[in-house]
């Protein structure tokens, strides 16, 4: 008892110390804490907590379920003293739709968390709070959020949705996921000792490797990630959970799997996926969307793919308002364009935003490697402009690899890399299990989070400034003659996003704004777009002329003029998806 007792601890023990200083374990309070991961329960519990602590202002939805029967949550935040939440511009985040992008997920609570907490001690978030309605889902993919925390995983694996399926056409479904044979809780890589691998080690860090020379005499191959072959076909981790990418099923230019790796067998086949389309579908007045991914330190706008075409000139400036002062907010991140900077996607969750709802929409890449630095004054300057790389030892160029282990050496004393350890595998023999461990290469370390999130918050938060701020003014009412008056209005958008977006109006994606004319006493004879105030140039509109049908543009206005004829009070009425809801009321005397 006493010797499995002991071995027990052995395993065990790695596995606690490495990840106690990443995931948060004590009890979940607000304000809430940035210095460490939140799993899947403690992500409930923050959003519970926060709608326990300010339930004048946050309403917490259960979205739907996953596939494994997870709750998704949203949690809205509206002040109801002014106004409906769909009688406002709707601001909507949401993170983690990837299982393995565990650090998007902090930012947006770190958003809800700072907005409620300075709501009514700072001016500028309590004007935001007021004006917009704020729609949060912390976790999209909940099954993957879970299995990153609880099982054992590299950084990059355990992506998508948890949907059975037969990798290797054996009859069986995931039965030979890779096994964490060390019991430490990462799943990390295999090398052998082999004279005839590709593969020596390097000679200024021994934990890595370089390729050998040609004649020269190898040391190592590389077998691949930590596992055996449980189904005993004769092949090693080649039956995990079956790839659907949640970022590939959405049903705007979705394409199926032979065009788009991942896409799933149709759109919104994914169980979560399907419930949070309905969910937003049914709140029209989301205006802006943030989608947070990770790695690279990156804004990214649509189209998504180029044969969509490029957004119109006007969506454009509005992007790039809004994208160029997010790289001021985080220096190092670039504003970026998907298909053309980075690569093409098909039925992505971004470009179903813009194309099917008319929303603005960026992508956030949270974090960039190349922040993990090890350098003096004198040898950041010498050094050379780095590239984003991925996690295996080998294959990152050596000289950024060995800079991470330095960090990782001196800045959280060794925890995001496993030193090599012998193991004897039932198939392979000897064998050495190491690398760099599930919570390193695309997470930032504890420590780092907190500028992480703050900043990113922040871009978000200004566009939420931006949403339409529409006022309506009765700028002008002269009488003609005895019962008839010439009544001029203003429509003034003060921010960046117009009350409708220029791709909406180019597909007719839905009406236009609307502005009604109407009294108990008075009819309106003529009415329409006044384009020049002083040539007093009107287009009028020839079918009912108390209705009219417009955008407001980001910082710029709409002047209508009108004929009435009679007396008393006439009110004026302005609705918008983006813009909110105006009611004004004037007298004709």
């Amino acid at each position: 008892m006493k010797k499995t007792l002991v071995l027990l601890l052995i395993l065990v023990f790695p596995f606690t110390s490495v990840l106690s200083a990443q995931v948060r374990t004590q009890k979940v309070t607000v304000p809430l804490t940035f210095d460490s991961y939140y799993s899947y329960d403690m992500v409930v519990d923050a959003v519970k907590a926060l709608n326990k602590a300010y339930p004048h202002l946050t309403k917490l939805d259960i979205v739907g379920k996953s596939e494994e029967e997870r709750a998704i949550y949203c949690m809205t935040v509206n002040n109801p003293k002014t106004g409906k939440e769909l009688d406002k511009p709707g601001v909507y985040m949401d993170a983690n739709i990837h299982g393995n992008e565990v650090q998007a997920t902090e930012v947006t609570l770190y958003f809800l968390n700072y907005i409620l907490t300075k709501y009514g001690k700072n001016k500028d978030v309590t004007k935001l709070v007021d004006k917009n309605c704020i729609y949060v889902i912390p976790i999209v993919n909940v099954d993957g959020r879970y299995h990153f925390f609880a099982d054992a995983n590299t950084s990059s694996s355990n992506r998508g949705l948890r949907r059975p399926h037969d990798d290797d056409n054996d009859g069986l479904y995931d039965e030979d996921f890779p096994d964490d044979l060390d019991g430490d809780g990462n799943i990390c890589m295999m090398r052998k000792r082999d004279p005839f691998g590709q593969l020596k080690t390097d000679p200024e860090d021994s934990r890595l490797m370089v390729k050998v020379k040609p004649g020269e005499k190898g040391e190592w191959t590389l077998i691949g990630q930590e596992g055996i072959d449980n189904d005993g076909d004769g092949k090693i981790n080649e039956d995990s959970e079956g790839y659907v990418d949640p970022n590939r099923n959405w049903g705007f230019d979705w394409m199926p799997p032979y065009v788009q790796a991942g896409a799933g067998d149709y759109p919104f086949s994914g169980t979560g996926l399907k419930a949070i389309a309905e969910y937003i579908r049914k709140r029209p007045n989301i205006c802006i969307a943030w989608a947070l991914h990770n790695s690279g330190g990156m804004y990214l706008r649509g189209p998504s793919q180029k044969g969509l075409g490029e957004y119109p000139p006007q969506d454009i400036a509005v992007y790039d308002y809004i994208g160029e002062q997010a790289e001021r907010i985080t220096p190092g991140y670039q504003y970026m364009v998907s298909w053309k900077d980075l690569y093409t996607t098909y039925g992505d969750f971004v470009e179903w935003m813009v194309g099917s709802n008319g929303a603005y929409g960026y992508v956030i890449e949270l974090f960039q490697s190349s922040s993990e630095t090890f350098k003096s004054r004198k040898e950041e300057k010498r050094a050379k402009p780095g590239t984003e790389e991925g996690g295996m030892p080998f294959m990152e160029s050596n000289d950024v690899a060995r800079e991470r282990l330095k960090f990782s050496d001196h800045l959280v004393q060794g925890e995001l890399y496993k030193p090599w350890k012998a193991y004897k595998h039932p198939t392979y023999g000897d064998v050495e299990i190491g690398g760099w461990v599930k919570f390193s290469s695309r997470l930032s370390a504890p420590f780092m989070l907190k500028d992480l999130v703050h900043r990113n918050a922040m871009a978000m938060l200004f566009s939420a400034k931006h949403t339409p701020e529409v006022e309506l003014d009765v700028f002008d009412i002269k009488k003609i003659e005895k019962g008839l008056y010439r009544v001029r209005t203003r429509l003034l958008n003060k921010k960046a996003i117009p009350s409708m977006s220029y791709y909406s109006q180019k597909i007719n994606l839905y009406p236009k704004d609307m502005l009604k004319v109407s009294g108990k006493n008075a009819k309106v004879l003529a009415g329409g777009t006044l384009n020049d105030i002083y040539r007093d140039q009107v287009s009028y509109k020839q079918h009912r002329p108390e209705l009219q049908f417009l955008v407001v543009p980001g910082f710029g206005k709409v002047e209508h003029q009108f004929l009435v004829e009679g007396k008393g009070e006439i009110t004026l009425k302005y609705s918008s998806r983006f813009g909110g809801k105006i009611t004004k009321t004037v007298d004709l005397k």
